[in-house]
């Protein structure tokens, strides 16, 4: 099955639009998760029962965020973040998602 060439041209620009959607649809949710789960440990941190300092969650930021950019394996190598079509979805998608 193939695509007419009238309606070729659709396909890299929907794309990039339909996964910025779902990237800030995805983003939105988790600003909202992890507001959640920092208010969380901040009330069992000031109650006594976590010890935590911002050392350690320093150090654990540290660890775990350069895996996420690496180059090779990182999420940026796969999103195409310098299309226009993507940007206006993201933009869409953390405004409505």
């Amino acid at each position: 099955m193939s695509v007419p060439p009238e309606y070729a041209w659709l396909f890299p620009i929907i794309m990039p639009l339909v996964i910025g959607l779902l990237l800030g649809a995805i983003i939105r949710r988790t600003i909202k998760l992890v507001i959640a789960i920092s208010s969380l440990i901040t009330i069992l941190a000031a109650t006594g029962y976590v010890s935590l300092t911002v050392q350690d969650i320093y150090d654990t930021s540290m660890e775990v965020l350069p895996r996420l950019f690496d180059s090779g394996q990182g999420i940026i190598d796969v999103i195409p973040y310098a299309s226009a079509s993507l940007l206006i979805g993201l933009g869409i998608g953390l405004w409505k998602g």
